[in-house]
């Protein structure tokens, strides 16, 4: 897995750049090695809006690619969610690339036995 860390508009203290690189490590166990995940940091500068820190994960997938958002009152905060909300897409995602063919198959083969002992 590759890891691209960006800011918009503004730098992102190096503790929470560290603390994303810790957290995201995780999702390499679920991913192919050569693939891209880029997490860009950002604040709402909205002084209404409580959770103003801003993190945005893109994992760049064959196929589709993975988007999750997530706001929190620190950076550190968001990555944990991201992180979360990562780890469940990219389930969802494995489960159906590698599950639904199998599942198709055994049906395939399922109703193929079951019409030769009706006959």
């Amino acid at each position: 897995m590759q890891l691209q860390i960006k800011a918009q508009h503004e730098s992102v203290p190096e503790a929470a750049q560290a603390y994303a690189e810790k957290r995201l490590s995780k999702l390499s166990r679920r991913l192919y090695e050569g693939t891209v995940v880029e997490v860009t940091f950002s604040r709402e500068h909205n002084p209404s809006i409580r959770d103003d820190h801003v993190a945005e994960g893109v994992v760049f997938m064959k196929g589709s690619n993975l988007v999750a958002r997530e706001a929190a009152t620190t950076y550190e905060a968001a990555v944990d969610r991201l992180v979360d909300k990562l780890e469940r897409q990219i389930e969802r995602h494995r489960d159906k690339r590698v599950r639904e063919p199998r599942r198709a198959a055994q049906r395939k083969r399922d109703g193929d036995s079951g019409e030769e002992e009706a006959a």
